[in-house]
């Protein structure tokens, strides 16, 4: 997995944030309501939690790709 990490370009990792990260973009972005549902207590349905895992993944991906380059710096 760390392979996958080092190899995949950051202007990918960007472009999927933007676009799949934060799509659709009105009237907010779904990741955003999605996680503003889940502070609430009412991300219930199955398809809420689908749409969460969705649009966080590129994100979870970004941060995962800059903790393995901060690793990576440090040590």
């Amino acid at each position: 997995m760390a392979r996958l990490l080092d190899k995949l370009p950051w202007v990918l990792v960007l472009v999927m944030c933007v676009t799949l990260g934060l799509a659709p973009f009105t009237p907010e972005p779904h990741v955003w309501e999605k996680i503003r549902m889940l502070a609430a207590g009412d991300l219930v349905r199955a398809i809420d939690w689908f749409d969460l895992v969705l649009h966080a993944s590129p994100w979870l991906l970004a941060l995962a790709k800059l903790g393995r380059e901060i690793g990576r710096a440090r040590g």
